[in-house]
């Protein structure tokens, strides 16, 4: 949410990033005209009522022939201020539903421009051979055909039993998964994040607050019978578990949180439809932090280091993005991914995302910390994916062996068991 002193102050600055997104800057203007009508209906309440209660004090001493008078005044007072109180809930409503209107304000540096005008600020490798540049000399097979042949992915069954875009993680897939999430979970903790398997049905405040209905409702599932939605990242029910609350943010407050994770993917039929890179449920860890808003651009930097430092342990080569404005999402100022190369597809695909949201969800969610005077402030929230289950789909495929086999990383090893290969089955 905006900061309503921002807007006032300086409104150029928003419609600037508006346009820096590729969004009508109309919205900036009737937000001033929202906030403007809604300190007029407060101000005119407010002297109704302060008329109200003066006169509320004069009647008991007013002569007889004053009182006939003040009491019909009262009378008409009465009726007013009850209008007025209407009124400013009126404007209070549509003050809201204009803050929620416009997206959190751009980070300087952010590229402009939509979903293809990101900026590559580096590729890595770890060894040398660059995405575009890597010949294992065999033919490559890709991430559901090894699975497939590694008992690893069932998506007949997936699709049997829920659907398409469903699938079973089975056998050395499950164990897979599983061994990327703890080895997640044990890199999180050891630099100081309490660990959460939190709810995935959160209630429609807790998804409002983090932004992710209104422009992105149509990728949620909802629950009408219960109003409550499931969530497609654990940074919804992380972002609302200080909700209403003051922190004490001497250092940053840190959670990683495992959970399943569940997304319509509405508009993107045709996209992505076979294997696991665009699914409707897949599990993952996400980082999620809360600092002070002067220490979020280094907390950021610090969240992206740590993808890069699960990327490394995987061996795999990627190369980190600066997203472009008009691709950042309502609650992002900033966003870098990391994405893995896949030698089927012969290009990058996402594994990893980290936002720097500024106090825009903290404000919608009134999570607060006390300033060095003792003052209440926002505080700002990062989120960074850790691993997920996508990450399958780059092991499988930059590791694969001229026999079908699949190497395992070294650093992953200690998760799943000590298996240094997995090596293909035979299917009953």
């Amino acid at each position: 949410m905006i900061d309503l002193r921002l807007l006032r102050d300086n409104p150029d600055v928003l419609r600037a990033s508006q346009r820096q997104r590729g969004e009508s800057d109309s919205v900036v203007d009737e937000l001033l005209a929202a906030d403007e009508s809604r300190r007029s209906a407060v101000q005119r309440f407010e002297s109704l009522r302060a008329e109200q209660k003066t006169l509320g004090k004069q009647i008991p001493k007013a002569a007889p022939d004053e009182k006939a008078t003040l009491l019909a005044r009262t009378k008409e007072l009465a009726t007013e201020v009850k209008a007025a109180e209407a009124a400013v809930g009126e404007a209070e409503a549509e003050l809201k539903r204009a803050q929620f209107a416009i997206p959190n304000l751009v980070e300087d540096g952010a590229p402009a421009g939509g979903e293809d005008d990101y900026v590559v600020l580096r590729e890595v490798t770890p060894d040398g051979r660059l995405g575009a540049d890597r010949d294992p000399g065999f033919k490559i097979k890709d991430h559901l055909e090894l699975g497939e042949s590694l008992g690893a992915i069932d998506m007949e069954r997936g699709a049997k039993v829920s659907g398409s875009r469903f699938y079973y993680l089975t056998g050395i897939g499950a164990l897979l998964e599983l061994a990327l999430l703890q080895m997640a979970i044990s890199q999180s903790v050891e630099y100081g994040f309490t660990p959460m398997i939190p709810p995935v049905l959160v209630k429609p405040e807790s998804m409002e607050g983090t932004g992710f209905l209104g422009a992105h409702a149509s990728e949620i599932y909802h629950l009408p019978a219960d109003d409550l939605y499931l969530v497609g990242t654990s940074e919804v029910p992380l972002a609302a578990y200080h909700r209403d609350e003051i922190l004490d943010l001497a250092e940053p407050r840190r959670y990683a949180g495992w959970s399943t994770c569940f997304r319509r993917e509405a508009g993107s039929y045709g996209r992505d439809t076979r294997g696991i890179i665009r699914v409707h449920q897949f599990d993952k860890v996400e980082m999620f932090s809360y600092c002070r808003p002067e220490e979020a651009q280094e907390e950021h930097l610090r969240l992206l280091a740590w993808e890069e430092q699960m990327l490394a342990k995987c061996e795999l080569p990627y190369r980190v993005i600066d997203t472009a404005a008009g691709d950042l999402g309502t609650s992002a100022a900033r966003k870098y991914d990391c994405e893995a190369w896949v030698p089927s597809q012969g290009a990058y695909r996402e594994l990893t995302s980290t936002s720097n949201c500024t106090t825009f969800q903290a404000r919608r969610l009134n999570v607060r910390y006390r300033d060095a005077d003792g003052k209440t402030q926002i505080a700002a929230t990062l989120n960074g994916t850790l691993a997920t289950t996508r990450w399958i789909v780059a092991i499988l495929e930059n590791h694969q062996q001229p026999d079908g086999s699949v190497r395992v990383p070294k650093g992953l090893q200690p998760f799943l068991g000590g298996r240094e290969l997995l090596e293909p089955v035979i299917k009953r």
